[in-house]
């Protein structure tokens, strides 16, 4: 067997030594040179792995974009959205802490007609306090003897009907000395995808809501062209798209409208929950099906940059509006909700929203209250006591 060539040094010494005497030359260039590809290497794959993360999250931007582009966005009426300008500084300023969006929910028989010429079967006005995310709701009765903002005072649900969500919108700030800026609208068929889609929706059906709730699921069912069963039973329990779109429409029980409100917020609640306890795939498919038929004024950032926040939104409290009111019928005009009167009605739900106490309504508010009330007759608080103690 042949021999190594090389020997064991005979000691520390020496072997340094012959390393450092036969090192070829150039070795320590080579290391030194291995260790800056080295590094470099390193650096490069550093770089690539974020071009990957950037280019995924270019990709996903690209997506959420294009999937909020199948929202519909109506044509907007000339002259555009307005605000009172009487508002004093300090209400401006204390709205400034609040986002308020109107909810339009319409009346229409042609799914995805979201447009002017449909009324507003629900007004909702959904004010988020901007630092605690805490989200109040209020129902404003389609019925309201309101300025539609056009010289003509009638049903508040025929500013959407004549102007579309720019004159709703208008009316309610004209009205109610608000700042909406921004609208979205739904009909029948939107939420009955969505509860869905969400696997339904949990609700209490009393006695005098089930016979009513079945008969509407008969329209409802046309309308959006999907099929249910009628209910059986009263009682806490899992309600389908078209069970849940239906009990919104009851209004043939005992507070009618106002009641009706109440049944509209409830479910809204309840998709809210369920929403926030969905996965992104369900979340996807909501996004699919639904936003074809959501209009909305919101611009593509707008809505990105409110995303992840609406996660962390609650609803804490929801109400009807006006608060103090009466039912009676005007001439050419049919059953109203009289606002008993309308500017104290706005001082009591500026403290709800905002918590101004002591809030002073604006001079148009105040002219049109005083309108109302010569064009009804109701003005006394005392007038209202029947229908306040119906919701």
């Amino acid at each position: 067997m042949a021999k190594e060539t090389t020997k064991r040094p005979s000691s520390k010494k020496s072997a340094s030594g012959r390393s450092a005497n036969t090192a070829p030359a150039g070795s320590g260039k080579r290391r030194k040179n291995s260790k800056k590809r080295a590094a470099q290497k390193k650096k490069r794959m550093l770089i690539f792995g974020i071009e990957i993360v950037a280019l995924l999250a270019l990709l996903v931007g690209f997506y959420v974009v294009w999937q909020m582009d199948k929202l519909q966005e109506p044509e907007q009426a000339q002259g555009g959205i307005q605000k009172n300008e009487g508002l004093s500084e300090e209400a401006q300023q204390t709205m400034s802490g609040y986002t308020n969006i109107a909810l339009f929910g319409l009346d229409t028989r042609e799914a995805g007609q979201l447009g002017k010429g449909n009324r507003s079967d629900t007004m909702i006005i959904a004010s988020i306090n901007n630092d605690t995310k805490e989200v109040k709701l209020v129902s404003v009765y389609r019925d309201t003897y309101l300025d539609r903002t056009d010289g003509n005072y009638n049903k508040a649900n025929g500013a959407y009907s004549s102007g579309g969500p720019e004159q709703a919108i208008n009316m309610l700030n004209r009205n109610l000395d608000l700042d909406i800026e921004y609208y979205v609208s739904v009909d029948f068929a939107a939420l009955t995808e969505t509860v869905d889609l969400l696997g339904g929706i949990m609700i209490d059906v009393d006695e005098a809501e089930i016979e009513h709730l079945n008969n509407y699921t008969v329209e409802t069912s046309e309308v959006t062209g999907v099929k249910t069963e009628k209910l059986t039973q009263t009682g806490y329990q899992l309600l389908d798209g078209v069970q849940a779109t239906s009990y919104c429409r009851i209004r043939y029980t005992a507070g009618d409208d106002f009641k009706r409100t109440e049944r509209q917020r409830e479910v809204i609640m309840e998709i809210v929950s369920k929403a926030k306890q969905a996965d992104i795939s369900e979340i996807n498919d909501i996004i699919n099906a639904v936003f074809p038929m959501v209009a909305t004024n919101y611009t593509n950032p707008q809505l990105l940059e409110m995303a992840p926040q609406m996660l962390g939104y609650d609803i804490v409290d929801t109400v009807g509006f006006p608060f103090d009111r009466a039912t009676a019928t005007i001439s050419g005009k049919g059953s109203c909700v009289i606002p008993v009167n309308l500017e104290s009605n706005v001082i009591q739900l500026h403290e709800y929203l905002f918590g101004s106490d002591g809030y002073t309504p604006s001079r148009q508010v105040q002219d049109i209250s005083d309108q109302i009330i010569s064009d009804t007759g109701y003005d006394v608080e005392e007038d209202a006591g029947a229908d306040t103690a119906a919701e």
